[in-house]
């Protein structure tokens, strides 16, 4: 048995202000869990503390919380494994981030819940069919990262999107987005495309891979939102907001470029995006302040001083092998 200090962010209701208390426990870090640890702060020294938990097999998803600052399920985390990670000899644990504290380490899971409705949830397949609907192992397969979800909210609490716009829906439910997607008995995949474009959808992740740091079970959330924007690409919806059409033409432009000629032609580039291929004038404008600058220091790219990588032919394959849909 060892003598561990742990900080826990206490806030006895949701109005009152967050305060660090320390405990000293006794206890073997090497075979006892972060939950392990609560439970006997609880128990021998404040019956008050406050937490999530149910299962205690990495199931439920209940005790997710902030562990020395990543959001993690105190189930799954061994005492011995958190200190090793982080170098450190004492633990820090908070309530999750991007969710209204309730009290101590338990948070309000409203917005979570309502974001997750957001994209519906469930397969639309119309009238009832007479039978059951079969599915072969390798359209199964396409399913399975986004099935293995539990809804923890780790990756909501580590959401640098969703800190920055609160109606960004979060990663849990644009992985549940693209399990639907990507379900060969749902009918209403149009639609679905049409809500997914916008930047409080998939567009509005900013791919700081934190999801996919911070998720217990593998689903990988930031490559199951890329899969659903890879979608949408694919089905070349254009979108009325501007903002969402610049997103997207932004991401198929460097694509295009890359695949032509291995790097990014800047000379391109600009016109390409932001000027909508000389058709928003508006956009063409915006960028004379910024050619004019870069004119003056000698740093704008002239057409005729590009050349293509010496790669571009294995970068090109490379490419073209990820665009492959797959069988």
């Amino acid at each position: 048995m060892n003598n561990l200090v742990v900080h826990i962010r206490r806030q006895p209701s949701r109005t009152s202000p967050s305060a660090w208390q320390a405990f000293t426990v006794a206890i073997d870090p090497h075979s006892q869990t972060v939950l392990d640890l609560l439970h006997k702060i609880q128990w021998q020294q404040d019956g008050s503390l406050s937490f999530r938990r149910n299962c205690r097999n990495v199931i439920c998803g209940s005790c997710a919380m902030r562990i020395n600052g990543r959001a993690g399920l105190a189930c799954q985390k061994l005492i011995a494994e958190v200190l090793e990670q982080d170098r450190v000899t004492e633990l820090a644990i908070e309530p999750m981030g991007n969710l209204p504290v309730i009290k101590d380490l338990v948070v309000d899971m409203t917005k979570f819940w309502q974001n997750l409705a957001r994209v519906d949830p469930h397969v639309v397949t119309g009238q009832a069919p007479l039978q059951e609907f079969l599915q072969t192992p390798a359209q199964r397969q396409q399913l399975q990262a986004a099935s293995n979800c539990i809804l923890c909210g780790s990756c909501y609490s580590e959401c640098q999107a969703v800190t920055v716009n609160q109606e960004f829906v979060g990663p849990h439910a644009l992985a549940k987005a693209q399990r639907l997607v990507a379900d060969n008995r749902d009918q209403s995949l149009d639609s679905r495309l049409a809500k997914y474009s916008d930047l409080d959808f998939a567009w509005g992740c900013t791919r700081c891979f934190n999801c996919n740091e911070v998720c217990p079970v593998e689903v990988a959330p930031l490559d199951r939102i890329s899969e659903v924007k890879q979608v949408i690409l694919a089905a070349a919806q254009p979108s009325a907001d501007p903002q969402v059409a610049t997103a997207v033409r932004h991401r198929q432009t460097m694509v295009e470029l890359v695949k032509e000629s291995g790097w990014i032609d800047e000379s391109k580039f600009g016109l390409a995006v932001v000027a909508d291929n000389l058709r928003n004038w508006s956009g063409l404008w915006s960028l004379l302040p910024l050619g004019w600058r870069m004119w003056r220091r000698g740093k704008l790219p002239y057409p005729w001083q590009f050349r293509p990588s010496i790669a571009v032919k294995q970068i090109r394959m490379l490419i073209e092998s990820v665009q492959k849909p797959k069988v």
